[in-house]
């Protein structure tokens, strides 16, 4: 079992920056690869950028490729996502999630095991 907890949301204004963080307790943390996804109302949950188990290898949707690194600190027992240049469509909930780290970085939701609380992320104009 691992629990994720998401924090760092908020409000800002459209080309400002937030740092979201995901804090990992329970088993090894480096047992997992870790994602962020987002929910938009009305609308899928997304896959959003993925760090492999030692933070070696990253992946990103097209959408935030530049704006939004992906890290993690093993030793802290988090995994943390820069947002800038923040445009009012990147609002939505942004959920932290954990998946096996032999199943790589894939980023279908369904394959993900754990999953956090979610944390708001509103973007003004």
């Amino acid at each position: 079992q691992v629990q994720l907890v998401e924090s760092g949301g908020g409000w800002v204004q459209a080309g400002g920056s937030l740092r979201l963080s995901c804090a990992a307790s329970g088993r090894t943390v480096s047992d997992y690869n870790m994602g962020w996804f987002r929910q938009a109302p009305g609308q899928e949950r997304e896959f959003v950028a993925g760090v492999s188990w030692a933070g070696g290898r990253t992946s990103y949707t097209d959408s935030v490729k530049g704006r939004f690194p992906i890290s993690r600190d093993n030793a802290k027992k988090t995994v943390s996502l820069e947002m800038n240049s923040l445009k009012p469509e990147d609002t939505a909930v942004y959920y932290c999630a954990a998946v096996g780290r032999t199943r790589g970085l894939i980023r279908a939701m369904r394959e993900y095991a754990y999953w956090g609380q979610g944390t708001q992320v509103t973007v003004s104009s």
